[in-house]
């Protein structure tokens, strides 16, 4: 089974997190950011990756560090399931409309962290007590710990909500196809021989 956990305690967080490639898109979800825990919901649904995120953060300062540490430790933990990343199809692309936002991830389970995110937000909006700006921040400590060179888009939309949400039903989405095994891939997809 491709399995990854990771354990991870700062002065900040405490966080724990359980990932299986080949679930089914189970999750038990507690960040004690209750946006957060419904896209990270949202994520494990649509990639069909079980997913067990345990979290306490210094939340009477804000959400950043919390947001920001799991996506540190669920990079990690993804690239820990991946191993080698033989047989994988390495690559996935998803655009996912949400009422009237449309978004888009493509990414590279390349080994090289690299995020480019064009989202028309306000900087200055919050989802319940989730910072809008921290979509970006999760992001790029998801790529930058996984290995992952991630482009996410949101062409157009003006309920924050659903704009966040494509993205992160897109990410899961992109994840799925570039997580799964092809049996004609032999090896790692790639002409250098490693990734």
């Amino acid at each position: 089974m491709r399995v990854g956990e990771v354990k991870r305690k700062t002065g900040e967080t405490d966080i724990d997190i359980k990932l299986n490639l080949d679930g089914e898109g189970n999750y038990e979800i507690e960040t004690g950011v209750g946006f957060f825990d419904h896209m990270l919901t949202l994520l494990s649904k649509h990639s069909l990756i079980d997913l067990k995120v345990k979290c306490k953060g210094d939340l009477e300062i804000d959400g950043h560090h919390t947001v920001e540490d799991i996506g540190i430790a669920l990079g990690k933990a993804l690239s820990q399931a991946l191993g080698d990343k033989s047989g994988i199809k390495r690559y996935g692309t998803s655009y996912v409309p949400m009422d009237e936002a449309l978004g888009f991830v493509s990414l590279d389970l390349s080994g090289r962290g690299f995020l480019v995110l064009d989202a028309p937000f306000d900087m200055s909006k919050s989802i319940g007590e989730f910072d809008v700006e921290l979509v970006e921040e999760f992001f790029r400590a998801l790529a930058t710990n996984g290995g992952i060179t991630l482009h996410a888009k949101v062409f157009y939309g003006r309920n924050h909500h659903h704009m966040v949400e494509a993205l992160f039903k897109a990410l899961g989405r992109a994840l799925r196809e570039a997580v799964t095994k092809d049996e004609k891939i032999k090896g790692v997809m790639s002409t250098k021989g490693i990734l």
